[in-house]
């Protein structure tokens, strides 16, 4: 029985789905319960957000006491330009892959089911780092049942598969049948990657769904898509991709990849970079030089304030207007907390 939700309720809502730190989506939830329409219609979303609560709570806390089990978590907390979920089936190349990218130190063996836990690293793209988080393979037969868990804040997915396995597309097909069932859908057609396409838009409803006044489901994940046909080492075909997604009826940006010679591991970072319309920005003190080493990274529409939220909070609080060189009609121009920044701008900001 959908029903109108308030605006307060949208608006927890998509605070919720952009917030990253526990502490916040923590809020969010509560924020979310509070503004929900108490009605037969909405209990079980009801539901769902307590429990989500309790879930968060239980992380936030941390360990128990001594003589209380300590279940492991599956969480892995965002850092760098944005986090990537590695996913694909048994023996596909993915731990290779993820240690050839990030140099990281996940094991790698001749078997199914090497990975166990996620296990993340950074991988570097020009002065920003994408975390890049390996998880378990994925199969009609078996699937983590913390997964869904694990990608609750990924920006996007990489889609490993083994081009030469003549099973390819049957794992694709019950990859996604498998995600589906925990709410989490590998969308097609990433539009910034794909020649003309439209802007992309936030993590939430990105491929263009109509917003309805109704009640949605908060929880779902929708996570862009890159498909990484491995092991072309193995497979010399060049149209073996085109076939795969030919017939599977599903068209993802793809890049053929080899963990064992290196072929097309320089393109992920550019991509990622364009796809997640990554926007970096320096900051610089009034009569300094502006930090060039570690820029801030935020996404394409965000603006001076959303910098001096990343920042500081009390930035946030108290920010008066910032002087902005870059993209600004002219060097130094003075502009307002609703400005949107554009990559490699240097913001000077100014508080009350």
């Amino acid at each position: 029985m959908p029903t109108n939700v308030t605006p307060e309720y949208r608006k927890a809502e998509q605070a919720f789905r952009q917030a990253r730190d526990p502490k916040e989506r923590l809020a969010c939830l509560k924020e979310m319960l509070r503004t929900i329409p108490k009605h037969k219609g909405s209990e079980h979303l009801q539901a769902d957000i307590k429990s989500r609560i309790k879930e968060l709570t239980d992380e936030l806390a941390g360990p128990k006491k001594a003589g209380s089990r300590v279940g492991t978590l599956y969480v892995v907390r965002p850092e760098g330009a944005a986090q990537v979920a590695l996913i694909g089936p048994p023996n596909s190349g993915k731990s290779c892959l993820h240690q050839r990218l990030t140099g990281s130190h996940t094991e790698v063996g001749p078997y199914p089911y090497t990975t166990k836990l996620p296990m993340p690293g950074m991988l570097p793209y020009e002065d920003v780092h994408f975390q890049l988080v390996d998880l378990p393979p994925t199969s009609a037969d078996y699937m983590e049942p913390w997964l869904g868990q694990a990608l609750e804040r990924a920006d996007a997915a990489m889609l490993v598969v083994d081009v030469s396995d003549p099973e390819s597309l049957d794992h694709i097909v019950a990859i996604r049948s498998r995600l589906r069932e925990k709410k989490i859908m590998l969308m097609k057609g990433w539009p910034t990657l794909t020649a003309g396409g439209a802007a992309i838009a936030p993590r939430s409803g990105w491929m263009g769904a109509k917003v309805e006044d109704d009640i949605t489901d908060p929880f779902r994940i929708e996570l862009p898509t890159l498909l990484i046909a491995n092991k072309c080492d193995l497979d010399p075909d060049p149209e073996e991709v085109q076939v795969l997604e030919e017939l599977l009826g599903v068209h993802y940006p793809a890049v053929t990849t080899s963990a064992k010679t290196g072929q097309g591991l320089g393109q992920l970072g550019a991509l990622l970079f364009r796809g997640l319309e990554i926007v970096r920005v320096y900051t610089k003190a009034p009569g300094r030089p502006p930090d060039t080493e570690r820029p801030f990274t935020l996404r394409r529409g965000a603006t001076v304030l959303d910098v001096a939220e990343r920042v500081h909070k009390d930035f946030a609080k108290t920010l008066k207007f910032a002087r902005l060189w870059g993209s600004s009609q002219f060097e130094g121009q003075h502009v307002g907390p609703d400005h949107k920044v554009a990559d490699r701008d240097v913001v000077e900001l100014h508080v009350r």
